[in-house]
């Protein structure tokens, strides 16, 4: 119980950081003006491909599951990406990183284990999708001096920030391939670790590595890796698409190709586990803005309100219709993810 309040209060305390970053200096008036000055035509589209990241998302998904079910139905898997992701906006901590597997474990009579693991080797590969779109970015940059003119110091801060990233995501491949290829070595390793608990909680956690290594024979097969890595750019570029299309609406021209390094801070913003993301993606979003495309501070405010509340409310409708239809509630899914948390 102590540890559970002491995780809230650090996340709150970081939500109010960053949204303290988000709100200061804005001058509501006019962020409301530039929120409403939109073409609703082209609004309503990017309402409707809002939910484009379950799809591709889903169907990823599939390859890294091929190896312990091959006939994983579609619905399951974007079903759990929905409510995966409705968790993770109801509940502090990105509780829906678990939810989401376990969901998917259940309705296809999958290991929980191996779906754990899957999830490790998809979060991985965003990382390091991101990395690369915006490392060939920045490589590129001296092509494009006078079209894209960026602060000295965004643009340090941009490089700092890859390197946070592709060394982040380049320690859980090696780990994950360490665990994978070095199967017993690692096993003893981490049963050496885990002596000190208690022999049921012990072989519990023993258990679920193994079935998180067997999660890694996506490794095994060059052909779905390089699938994999091609879906992988195809689920960051649709959701580029989804900023882009969204900005057009407000009368924002930015070159597609030029939203990569805002996409990759606002991925930045999004990992911190606040409860639906407030704070941390909305401050980024906004720092990304300004300094990348010197937008004024209150239309960056008003527009990053509007397309955070457009994902937040469109992920929850379909994460809520899945359970009304299947008869589920938020609070036996919350439960569902603590069982692993434990």
């Amino acid at each position: 119980m102590k540890k559970t309040w002491i995780r809230l209060v650090v996340i709150f305390l970081l939500t109010a950081v960053f949204l303290y970053f988000f709100v200061r200096g804005v001058q509501w008036k006019e962020a409301f003006r530039y929120s409403t000055n939109v073409n609703w035509f082209l609004f309503a589209l990017v309402i409707l491909i809002t939910p484009l990241h379950l799809v591709t998302r889903g169907y990823r998904w599939k390859y890294l599951l091929i190896h312990e079910k091959r006939d994983v139905k579609f619905y399951s898997l974007f079903a759990g990406n929905a409510i995966g992701f409705t968790v993770t906006f109801i509940f502090p901590g990105r509780l829906g990183e678990l939810v989401k597997p376990l969901y998917v474990a259940r309705k296809e009579n999958i290991r929980a284990g191996f779906a754990l693991g899957t999830v490790v080797v998809e979060r991985t590969f965003d990382i390091f999708t991101m990395c690369f779109l915006l490392g060939v970015f920045l490589l590129a940059y001296p092509l494009y001096p006078t079209a894209f003119k960026i602060q000295a110091g965004a643009f340090k801060n941009l490089y700092l920030w890859g390197v946070v990233g592709v060394s982040f995501a380049s320690l859980l491949l090696i780990l994950s391939l360490l665990f994978y290829f070095f199967r017993e070595k690692a096993l003893r390793v981490a049963g050496f670790f885990l002596k000190p608990l208690p022999h049921r909680l012990n072989q519990k956690i023993l258990n679920l590595l193994h079935e998180f290594i067997d999660g890694l024979k996506f490794f095994h097969s060059l052909g779905n890796l390089l699938t994999y890595i091609l879906l992988s750019f195809v689920v960051w570029l649709g959701i580029t698409f989804f900023y882009w299309l969204f900005f057009l609406a407000y009368r924002v021209s930015i070159p597609y190709l030029f939203m990569i390094p805002y996409i990759f801070l606002t991925a930045v913003g999004a990992s911190i586990p606040t409860p639906g993301m407030v704070g941390g993606l909305d401050a980024f979003s906004k720092l990304g803005l300004t300094t990348l495309f010197g937008m004024d501070p209150n239309q960056a405010f008003g527009l990053t309100i509007v397309v955070h509340a457009i994902q937040l409310v469109m992920t929850c409708l379909c994460g809520y219709a899945i359970l009304w239809r299947e008869g589920l509630t938020m609070l036996q899914l919350r439960k569902l993810g603590e069982t692993i948390e434990q």
